[in-house]
């Protein structure tokens, strides 16, 4: 088959950036997931690359592993997933051994002021699942530090639904449907997915 009935071929089919993949592409986007604790992304990573994502995997155990992945001047992934939990505004850390906490860029939990002071998001969408990751005041340091979006729980949703909700956005933008049509669609699925919330400015 030439190039140009490949094309013609691919055009037939189904709307779907899938296709891209198809055509010879190695994902038709790229995702930054973080494993911060036990935050399942391990399954979303699985399904995500179903997708045609490219994921970038960063299993996070300590302060300075955020910052390595998501800190300084880097090529940032269009995508940014943060599996984690949550609590009150803020993205939680394992607690660590003082000799190792004592080496640490920030020692506890990750909240606005640390966000603003070690992550950086030049124009990425940051898609965080852990409870409560959805207040403004976390939200507003994401976006003062680069994200073009921040999308979280506003509340505290079901673990099954934490791990299901990246999945369902991505699947919307697989659909060829833009970020704010994806959150929209997921907020409207049922009581646990309307909790989260598409910050921009």
């Amino acid at each position: 088959m030439t190039s140009a009935e490949e094309a013609a071929w691919l055009a037939g089919q189904r709307p779907s950036r899938v296709r891209e993949v198809q055509a010879g592409r190695l994902g038709w986007t790229e995702v930054d997931l973080l494993a911060v604790g036990d935050g399942d992304a391990t399954a979303i990573r699985g399904v995500l690359e179903g997708f045609g994502v490219r994921v970038n995997y960063f299993p996070v155990g300590q302060a300075r592993h955020i910052v390595a992945a998501l800190g300084g001047e880097r090529s940032a992934a269009p995508y940014v997933v943060i599996a984690c939990h949550g609590d009150e505004g803020a993205i939680l850390m394992d607690e660590l051994a003082g000799e190792l906490a004592a080496f640490q860029p920030f020692d506890g939990n990750i909240g606005p002021a640390e966000v603003r002071a070690h992550l950086r998001f030049p124009g990425s969408v940051v898609i965080a699942t852990g409870c409560d990751t959805g207040d403004e005041a976390l939200a507003e340091a994401f976006l003062d530090v680069g994200a073009a979006a921040y999308v979280a729980p506003v509340h505290g949703p079901f673990g099954y639904a934490s791990v299901f909700a990246p999945l369902f956005l991505f699947y919307e933008l697989t659909e060829l449907r833009t970020l704010e049509e994806a959150v929209e669609r997921l907020r409207a699925h049922d009581a646990e997915l309307a909790m989260w919330r598409l910050f921009k400015r």
